[in-house]
């Protein structure tokens, strides 16, 4: 399939383009951009900096990937951002490259939905079919896991994870982790209010898994029980037999308490060195 790019816009001739690229009027694709097959810029679209984006991904009028990262401490070094498939990015969306810190790279999985005005900021590991709406802020090497959804015009700190299938009401101030499976509301450092079992139900996750994580989610935001007394029950009751979305959930507190300030990864800031968290995320990736 050929592809199709409009007169009135500018695709700088260094760029590489797979099949059935389309480029609408008025678009900007700098020289070290890369654009996966069957990719369509619809209007108003600026790629630039190192960027590059796998297959079947479209981008609405304004958005602006691969910018400078708005960090003080960035030296012009040639970071870079690299995006995966089937991700939407609706009106006005931002992603900014990386800056030194780490791996000077920001990321995107698949199947993602970035809504109108939303921000990823440098160094973002967004993994796959998340979810931010209208308005949503990240700050820098900010962390969200498969299928979260964060709410519209909620603003998350940097160095904060979003656990797998959490999610975010509207209007939030997220200043520290959200384990995964927990709802978090509440527009001034929100609290776990339950956990997301519309979204546990959608995932096929077994009610039996279901009921452990809504018992631990109980201990430990309710009645203010200790970790180690909740894994304590656990193991008394199921031995062996504990779900792996128990154990996700309590690996995850874990390292949140062993982190600072809530944030597990806020330990890992000045240094290479990953996280447990991280590492698997590598290993299943």
């Amino acid at each position: 399939m050929d592809n199709v790019i409009s007169p009135l816009s500018q695709v700088d001739p260094g760029a590489r383009l797979g099949r059935g690229v389309r480029i609408g009027p008025f678009c900007v694709v700098g020289p070290d951009v890369e654009i996966g097959d069957g990719t369509e810029l619809i209007s108003h679209v600026v790629l630039v900096g190192r960027t590059a984006v796998g297959k079947f991904n479209t981008f609405w009028p304004n958005c602006v990937i691969g910018g400078d990262p708005q960090d003080v401490s960035w030296n012009m070094s040639n970071t870079a951002v690299e995006i995966g498939d089937r991700n939407t990015f609706r009106e006005g969306v931002t992603v900014n490259r990386g800056a030194e810190k780490e791996d000077g790279v920001t990321r995107i999985g698949n199947s993602n939905l970035f809504m109108a005005n939303s921000h990823v900021a440098h160094n973002c590991r967004i993994f796959n079919n998340v979810i931010l709406v209208n308005g949503v802020l990240l700050g820098g090497h900010v962390h969200v896991h498969d299928n979260a959804i964060v709410s519209g015009n909620s603003v998350v700190h940097h160095f904060s994870t979003l656990g797998r299938l959490s999610f975010v009401s509207g209007g939030c101030r997220v200043p520290r982790d959200v384990p995964p499976f927990m709802l978090a509301a509440g527009s001034d450092n929100p609290k776990m209010k339950t956990i997301n079992i519309v979204g546990m139900r959608r995932a096929g996750i077994s009610e039996q898994a279901i009921t452990a994580v809504k018992e631990a989610f109980r201990m430990l935001y309710r009645k203010n029980r200790s970790l180690e007394d909740v894994r304590q029950h656990f193991e008394d009751m199921m031995g062996e037999d504990v779900p792996a979305e128990l154990a996700e959930l309590l690996e995850s507190v874990d390292l949140q308490r062993n982190g600072k300030m809530g944030r597990a990864r806020e330990a890992f800031r000045n240094v290479s060195q990953q996280p447990r968290e991280e590492q698997k995320g590598r290993r299943a990736a």
